[in-house]
């Protein structure tokens, strides 16, 4: 039982697990913030804004030592949300057991490390696919027989649902994702052949839950029974035990809702109940998002509330005391098979491509995910898939949890950065720079020497005193960096022309008429949040009612959106920021683009914003803000237009 957990600084994050322990939480799933994720140390450009955001700021081994000071490594299951950087943080992990006296060999947990996912969804990739799958696979190769009790990779669908997936491309990119990884280790010859089944018994999923109950429960019997299939018919595993599908989950984040954010309790028990109710397909381990998450930053109370959702129904209910209670269900077992022939089949098709690596590179992935994605907010539009209390049921009485909504969640101090920069010069000061020099020297060599494990050379920067900027910049420099695709091209989805749409697109024509060229619109993403879903669902709906978009993807500084909007001559700025850092953010590129002499420009600004926020941005001078509620994209962008008719 975990919450996922970490935010402002080691220290006040250390103190946040002591207290979910002593509340009876059972491991530790860390979250670190955008930085860490990918690759900057807190004095970096990009970081601006980010740094304690949305988890813990790790910037080297005297971090993680804080984080966790008191708690016992030999003793602790401990999850980590990390991915590109995920070696550099498992080296940190280790090095920070070493010197509490810990035995590997003892050390349980799990890193992430599914870098594929990060391509589609979450956005803190760093360096290509070729070079970030090495990285993985070096991982894999070491874990297994340095650290026997860790799952060096964490195999993600659940990030695929939130990015759009249906329950079969969520169990075919997964499963296609396993293929990969487990090949590239067998490939890379660093496993013996007759220990290969200690490889695969290591690979562990993390799967979501949404509210479609029964759809949900049987896409978990249907991965299990495949994995089952892949894993003796592939890789030759006899032991039934060694195939196991391992799992653990979070249920949806995407389906919580701003409106009547109480509805979401009832959401979250009712997709947990879809992971632990099926005996054969049951997850390891559940972590709950709290209720109010499309609010803001859960507070510890509200964690507490997860937790203890998880509890009841461990230990109070008697659902652990049976075998399976839909074993023989004809209507679970036809479903099942209806999800496994087609998982299988577009397995087949990613497959076919060259697998799962050529299939992000060429787009093909992303463009899936961003259609699926697109259909699931058309029907919500539509009426047709009914959300209580956001297009059904909106009549309700007063809610006293959010009366206060300001204290209805947690903030971030915004000293957390001046802090972590002055604590990083700090560090830097202190340490022997000529070992630092040497190991990054090491890393930089094996990074530009395919056959060498990178394992080896990170322990050492992690014991040298490297920094994670340091770290990625090494690396970066062999391997170069990345930008995936984003999904919204020419082949992207086109909505159906609803009588909204089609009002919209006579209103862009007018507009466009009166300016004497077509309205264009940029999207932009600020700073390191990579959550790019609403991003693109707003870039394929304004193309659809006739704008001409400007989206550069992910992972841009304020000054270059500022300067893309005055290259393209654009007559909207839209930016979309979910990390928490819009005030900070926001307000820099309103004030390059008075700079750059296109004060006139307007600037909307969509995401989880609180109230009290957003009266700030709009006193910087930002033109509207959109939140969760604002689900009608038609009619959001309806209200841009307003917007550039009356600049």
């Amino acid at each position: 039982m975990r919450t996922y957990a970490g935010h402002s600084t080691p220290a006040e994050s250390n103190a946040l697990y002591r207290r979910n322990l002593a509340k009876g939480q059972t491991g530790l799933s860390v979250a670190f913030d955008l930085p860490t994720q990918t690759g900057y140390d807190p004095d970096a450009a990009l970081a601006a804004g980010e740094v304690g955001k949305v988890g813990v700021p790790i910037a080297h081994l005297g971090d993680m030592e804080a984080l966790f000071d008191g708690i016992p490594l030999a003793s602790m299951n401990t999850s980590m949300t990390i991915n590109a950087t995920a070696m550099w943080l498992l080296a940190l992990y280790q090095v920070a057991a070493e010197r509490q006296g810990a035995d590997l060999a003892a050390l349980a947990g799990t890193t992430q490390n599914d870098i594929v996912k990060e391509y589609l969804s979450r956005g803190t990739y760093v360096f290509p696919p070729g070079p970030s799958l090495r990285l993985t696979t070096d991982l894999i190769a070491y874990a297994v027989t340095a650290l026997p009790k860790w799952n060096p990779i964490n195999i993600c669908s659940y990030h695929l649902q939130e990015a759009g997936a249906d329950p079969v491309q969520e169990i075919a990119y997964a499963l296609s994702t396993a293929i990969t990884v487990l090949d590239a280790v067998r490939d890379s010859g660093q496993v013996p052949e007759d220990e290969f089944d200690l490889v695969v018994e290591r690979i562990s999923f993390f799967v979501n839950a949404g509210v479609r109950f029964v759809e949900e429960l049987c896409k978990m019997r249907a991965f299990t029974r495949l994995w089952d299939e892949i894993t003796r018919d592939r890789y030759g595993v006899t032991d039934a035990a060694k195939r196991r599908f391992r799992y653990g989950v979070q249920v949806n984040s995407l389906g919580l809702t701003e409106a009547q954010p109480e509805n979401n309790v009832a959401r979250i028990v009712l997709e947990m109940l879809a992971v632990t109710l099926s005996k054969d397909a049951r997850a390891r381990a559940v972590q709950l998002p709290a209720w109010n998450e499309a609010l803001g930053l859960p507070r510890p109370w509200d964690q507490q509330w997860s937790l203890r959702m998880q509890q009841v129904l461990a230990y109070e209910s008697d659902l652990l005391e049976y075998g399976d209670l839909f074993a023989g269900s004809y209507a679970v077992e036809t479903k099942t098979t209806e999800l496994a022939i087609a998982a299988r089949a577009e397995m087949e098709r990613v497959r076919a491509m060259g697998g799962v690596v050529a299939a992000v590179e060429s787009g093909y992935l992303k463009s899936q995910l961003v259609a699926k994605h697109a259909e699931r907010r058309a029907r919500i539009e539509s009426g047709e898939q009914p959300v209580v209390g956001v297009n059904a049921f909106k009549e309700t009485e007063p809610n006293p949890l959010i009366a206060d909504l300001d204290a209805a969640i947690q903030t971030v101090d915004p000293e957390v950065e001046h802090h972590a920069v002055a604590a990083l010069g700090a560090w830097r000061k202190t340490r022997d720079a000529e070992a630092v020099d040497a190991a990054l020297t090491h890393l930089r060599t094996d990074a530009a020497t395919p056959s060498a494990n990178l394992m080896p050379a990170t322990l050492e920067c992690a014991r040298a005193g490297v920094t994670t900027g340091e770290w990625a910049g090494a690396l970066r420099e062999v391997f170069g960096e990345f930008r995936a695709p984003t999904g919204i091209g020419a082949d992207a989805p086109t909505a159906d022309a609803s009588s909204g749409l089609r009002a919209l697109r006579e209103y862009v024509h007018e507009i466009s008429r009166e300016r004497g060229r077509r309205l264009r619109i940029l999207v932009g993403k600020p700073g390191l949040d990579g959550h790019s879903n609403g991003a693109e669902q707003i870039a394929v709906r304004a193309r659809d009612a006739g704008f001409e978009v400007v989206y550069q993807g992910i992972r841009l500084t304020p000054a270059q959106i500022a300067a893309a909007a005055v290259a393209e001559d654009v007559h909207c700025v839209g930016l979309s920021v979910l990390s928490g850092s819009h005030l900070r953010l926001v307000p820099d590129v309103i004030d390059r683009l008075r700079e750059a002499g296109a004060a006139d420009i307007p600037v909307v600004v969509g995401g989880i914003i609180p109230d009290a926020d957003a009266k700030a941005l709009k006193e910087r001078g930002v033109a509207e803000v959109f939140t969760p509620k604002d689900y009608d994209m038609t009619e959001s962008l309806t209200r841009i237009v307003d917007l550039i008719r009356a600049a």
